[in-house]
């Protein structure tokens, strides 16, 4: 550096320090029809919604060829500017002080983007958050619906996983918590859930209705929660879990590690604030009653299940949990049923049936559920196969098959139909069994009779004579 500069820099601004522009460069070509055609338009957009392109497309329509698209940076620029200056107010977010052990905040997020999978199969799921909201301590649990179960199960899990429960919980207008009220578009409490708050002791803070930044604690840590999942997924190199099972604890984990972790010393001073758990646990489920139909199905919930057909007749209990049914006859729990969550879905299990189907194979072409009836998509591919080959007679094999898979193990069966249909070979019930159960050789019985020493006794006078 040269004194020269070093002495005019000293007297003045550095180069790096210009000032501000505050004139114009070229002409503002806005100026004739700004008051007369824009700002109209912009005082009747109350919410802010209108965008400068809108406007510049607008202008294009009224003054053709008088603007270009190279205009839009400046339009932008003097809306901007004049909804500073003049526009409608913007709404005001109140930042509120959360008083330790006073509130919790609960929601549901869909978790479809994570791209998990369970053995390889697509899981579409929910995690269920619960957030204190002054420490931020976080319980999560896997869902499937937003239904009662898993808000009554997810608050159950989430408030034992923190050691305490608070005086308050927020929430939205969740369809599990809450029904219309016809005539005043409000909602009001269900009776269901009035009484897992009193289980709990708890007050229920509910949200406008459209207004989720009012559950703005929850609704952010279900932001950061996914985010740190998929980040945690990168880092595994997978986002395929052995099960349901595992995939909770790798949750649990990241949870605890990501997020509850960073704020242990802020929770510790909450803890002592939080009411005890209730001595006796929540009833998670809900109670139905059907009677099993001549179909072997029974009706819960708008749903279909197959049932064991030997309790056609009777009526059942069944306890609907958030992810599963549990049956049960005389008190004595019978089956557990993967939980069907779509109207008028069903869930059909083919070990319930087969039996009387294999004596009736011809009702397996126009059986209602027949597309429950492939396990995998194996069984498909050979059910395929069977139609090329004989035709109609192809339903009569492929029930053998099913009941062969029934009464032995699937996954043999399914190795074997693997193999027969990769093969291109002709097969049918016949070839399959001979796979999963080869014919057993006949191992010959040998009968030896003792040895009788008289034999030898009797020779010996013969013996001495010829002597």
């Amino acid at each position: 550096m040269s004194v020269r500069s070093a002495g005019k820099w000293k007297q003045g601004a550095l180069p790096s320090q210009r000032a501000k522009r505050t004139w114009r460069t070229r002409k503002d070509p806005f100026e004739e029809v700004w008051e007369e055609e824009i700002v109209p338009l912009l005082v009747t957009d109350t919410e802010r919604r209108l965008e400068a392109t809108t406007i510049l497309e607008h202008l294009h329509d009224h003054h053709p060829g008088r603007f270009e698209d190279g205009h839009l940076r400046t339009l932008q620029r003097r809306v901007r500017d004049w909804r500073a200056l003049e526009g409608p107010p913007k709404e005001v977010f109140f930042e509120q002080i959360h008083e330790l052990g006073r509130e919790a905040a609960a929601d549901f997020t869909h978790c479809g983007g994570l791209g998990v999978t369970i053995a390889g199969a697509p899981f579409d799921h929910l995690l269920f958050n619960l957030v204190l909201s002054a420490s931020k301590r976080t319980g999560t649990m896997i869902a499937y619906s937003e239904s009662f179960e898993a808000l009554s199960a997810g608050l159950e899990r989430a408030f034992k996983v923190i050691g305490g429960v608070t005086r308050v919980l927020r929430t939205d207008n969740l369809t599990a918590a809450t029904h219309d009220l016809r005539g005043s578009r409000g909602r009001a409490l269900n009776e269901r859930f009035r009484g897992v708050l009193e289980h709990f002791d708890l007050e229920l803070s509910l949200i406008t209705p459209g207004r989720a930044h009012e559950n703005g604690v929850v609704e952010k840590r279900n932001d950061r929660l996914k985010r740190v999942l998929e980040q945690a997924l990168i880092l595994r190199g997978s986002s395929d879990f052995a099960s349901a099972e595992a995939y909770q604890a790798f949750v649990d984990e990241i949870v605890e590690r990501r997020l509850n972790r960073p704020n242990a010393s802020r929770f510790a001073q909450e803890l002592p604030k939080l009411k005890p758990l209730p001595q006796t646990p929540l009833v998670c489920y809900t109670t139905w009653q059907p009677k099993v139909r001549r179909w072997s199905t029974i009706r819960v919930n708008s749903r279909s299940y197959s049932v064991p057909s030997r309790l056609i007749g009777h009526e059942v209990t069944v306890h609907q949990y958030h992810d599963h049914l549990e049956l049960y006859y005389c008190d004595q729990l019978i089956e557990r049923l993967p939980r069907a969550y779509a109207i008028e879905a069903h869930t059909i299990q083919y070990r319930h049936i087969i039996d009387s189907l294999v004596r009736k194979p011809g009702a397996f072409q126009r059986y209602r559920y027949r597309d429950e009836l492939f396990p995998t998509l194996v069984f498909r591919r050979a059910y395929d196969r069977l139609r090329e080959q004989y035709g109609e007679r192809a339903d009569v094999e492929y029930v053998r098959i099913l009941h062969l898979a029934a009464r032995t193990m699937e996954s043999r069966v399914a190795a074997a139909l693997e193999q027969l249909v990769n093969a291109r070979t002709d097969f049918d019930y016949r070839t399959v069994q001979e796979q999963v159960e080869p014919p057993k050789l006949e191992i010959p019985q040998i009968s030896i009779p003792k040895p009788d020493p008289g034999v030898y006794d009797r020779l010996l006078p013969a013996c001495a004579g010829a002597l």
